[in-house]
């Protein structure tokens, strides 16, 4: 159980707010944060309710370059911190992290990295984002239902405008998404997902983070620095 008196609405960043409201006007937020305030308040939740819009904190619809679509946050203590696939400082690297990191190792040379914190890839513009926003402890999907589908294709859906962005979509979960892209504006890459169950079956070869960078550079776009900061000082207040 957890007490958290502010709620979850105060921390949606402003500009994502707008633009979603934009897309949908028709729809009524609060009723899915109020659940998931009560949710918070009855049970073990992960990630920190401050951290459940962190994804969207670091860059502006319209300056999105890449979306990589996870599923929902890490379910164990200390993982969850509100970016995809990421984890904070000092935590293992949870499995399918590392074999980004040997894929990366792979095709751009860049250093297996001592931490798997990706907020270097979110300051330069790419949206680390899960499907459902918060878990149960210990419950792997066990809020895939509660709502936030509806709400991460809407913050998908804010994209349908800015052209040039890379999706890389792993796994069916990720490909499900595709509907909601534009693909003659924008470069969709898919994969298996870089889970060690199908990493094996062609995520270690696809060589996404390459081509990545090569249709942001064709599209005057700055390309992405995929490789992580060594020092783990550099996050030390994250």
């Amino acid at each position: 159980m957890q007490t958290h008196q502010a709620p979850l609405y105060i921390y949606e960043p402003k500009r994502w707010k707008d633009a979603i409201l934009t897309k949908h006007p028709e729809v009524d937020w609060s009723t899915l944060f109020s659940s998931i305030d009560n949710v918070y308040n009855e049970s073990k939740v992960y990630p920190r309710k401050e951290d459940v819009f962190k994804a969207l904190e670091f860059v502006s619809p319209q300056d999105v370059k890449v979306v990589i679509v996870g599923q929902d946050p890490y379910h164990g203590p200390g993982q969850a911190h509100g970016l995809s696939f990421s984890v904070p400082m000092g935590v293992k690297t949870p499995p399918s992290l590392r074999n980004i990191f040997k894929e990366l190792n792979r095709s751009l040379n860049c250093p297996i990295p001592v931490h798997g914190n990706l907020t270097s890839w979110a300051e330069q513009g790419v949206l680390l984002l899960n499907t459902s926003l918060t878990v149960e402890a210990g419950k792997a999907g066990s809020h895939a239902k509660i709502g936030w589908q509806d709400y991460t294709d809407a913050v998908l859906d804010c994209l349908q405008d800015v052209e040039h962005v890379v999706y890389l979509l792993w796994g069916n979960h990720a490909e499900a998404k595709r509907a909601l892209i534009q693909p003659e504006s924008n470069l969709i890459l898919s994969a298996p997902h870089p889970s060690p169950l199908s990493a094996h079956k062609g995520f270690i070869g696809c060589d996404h983070f390459v081509e990545a960078n090569a249709y942001l550079q064709q599209s005057g776009r700055k390309p992405i620095d995929w490789c992580l900061p060594s020092q783990p000082d550099l996050f030390s207040k994250i």
